[in-house]
């Protein structure tokens, strides 16, 4: 008589490694505090050199994990408010983060390159606050929603979750979509398309609700402007704090904020194109339409972030429970790595080009051109319309 296996609960190994995120706003302060203790330069660029220089080396140093949650585990793991508390405590410490690299800004004597450094460590803060806002902001509770506006305020872009939501997912490796990035298209192009473009897809999207609603659009019922007043009053707060001379701070390190989420859009979806079907829609976003990164420090930081293919295919599914696809494809480092090989676009051309046209096995048809590179990326990389080729087979005696 046979007796079967006792079922092995399900433990999320990653459980207490998430809390690694609440240590990401301790960053801004390393920089501030090193400095009072030895008042050089450097002390405020070390939080952006471990952002882009030394967290890629941890992440190589790791390694991956491809480790998923079994699907019977999901609906606990997704349930479970431990998750949802990290998340939630974490508002509370970007903004105090934010508000103290202000106040830091303001309250000493910096030259220009020590100013520099505090706005990018603080820019990348605020790029943690979209991340998170980008987490929360797409779950229905309304604490939630209203904790992804309240997240989304100190870098004046609160028009994200709008844009992200409801226009992205929907346009996602298509031309139509401006946060999608084209091969052969350098993040300094992408950048000039995709900030300006998402903010008229975001106020086109929220215009047609409130009309379908019945509702005005200058109102407190557009989420675009509900997380803009909240911008206003922490900014005019600090404004009458700290003087108004505080904005030549908060802009640009507002700035690199969102471009963080540019960075982030740039090498999330590079040159992958869906398909149109013959009935003229286009074909359902599948996990090779991301690339994803499985690399372990950047993702705790994260929140599986990375996991991108999972994400566009289940919105909803919170940070623990994504999975990865052997099906998609994978970035050579983590998100912070790439950045840093972004910013240099014939580095990102020597990495990546090769590694898009592998991914769609050489179909040119799979491929999301930037306009005008179609030829000459085809020759370099001797690609080859398959079907013209196979029209011209057909036509073969």
């Amino acid at each position: 008589m046979s007796t079967s296996a006792p079922v092995v609960p399900y433990v999320d190994h990653k459980r207490f490694a998430w809390i690694l995120s609440l240590l990401i706003p301790m960053s801004i302060a390393t920089g501030p505090l090193l400095w009072q203790w030895h008042p050089v330069t450097l002390m405020l660029w070390l939080p952006v050199i471990f952002t882009y220089c030394i967290a890629p080396l941890i992440d190589l140093a790791m390694g991956t994990d491809t480790s998923n949650p079994p699907e019977s585990a999901v609906p606990a793991l997704d349930a479970d408010p431990y998750y949802r508390r990290i998340t939630f405590a974490l508002v509370p410490l970007l903004w105090g983060a934010f508000i103290y690299a202000a106040w830091f800004s303001q309250s000493v004597v910096l030259s220009w390159q020590a100013q520099l450094g505090l706005i990018l460590a603080t820019g990348g803060v605020g790029g943690f606050c979209i991340n998170l806002g980008h987490e929360i902001g797409h779950k229905r509770a309304p604490l939630e929603q209203w904790l992804a506006r309240l997240i989304l305020a100190p870098t004046f872009y609160g028009h994200f979750t709008v844009e992200h939501n409801r226009g992205h997912h929907r346009d996602v490796a298509t031309p139509n979509d401006p946060a999608s990035s084209r091969m052969g298209e350098s993040i300094w192009r992408f950048v000039l398309r995709e900030m300006p473009g998402a903010f008229r897809r975001a106020w086109q999207l929220e215009q047609a609700r409130l009309q379908a609603d019945g509702l005005p659009l200058w109102s407190l019922h557009n989420a675009i402007l509900q997380p803009a007043l909240i911008t206003f009053a922490l900014w005019g707060a600090l404004c009458l704090w700290l003087g108004p001379q505080v904005l030549l701070f908060l802009l640009p390190a507002a700035l690199w904020s969102n471009f963080q989420l540019t960075s982030a859009n740039y090498i999330e979806h590079y040159g992958l194109l869906r398909q149109v079907r013959s009935n003229g829609r286009v074909e359902t976003c599948k996990p090779q339409h991301s690339w994803n990164s499985n690399h372990v420090f950047s993702n705790w930081a994260t929140f599986h972030l990375q996991r991108h293919s999972d994400h566009h295919a289940h919105p909803l599914r919170r940070f623990q429970s994504l999975r990865h696809f052997d099906a998609a494809p994978q970035l050579p480092n983590g998100y912070f790595g790439m950045f840093t090989v972004a910013y240099f676009p014939p580095l990102w051309f020597a990495v990546m080009d090769r590694r898009l046209v592998d991914a769609v096995g050489r179909d040119p048809a799979r491929i999301n051109f930037a306009p005008g590179q179609r030829e000459r990326l085809m020759a370099r990389h001797g690609l080859v319309d398959q079907a013209s080729t196979a029209s011209v087979a057909k036509e073969q005696p």
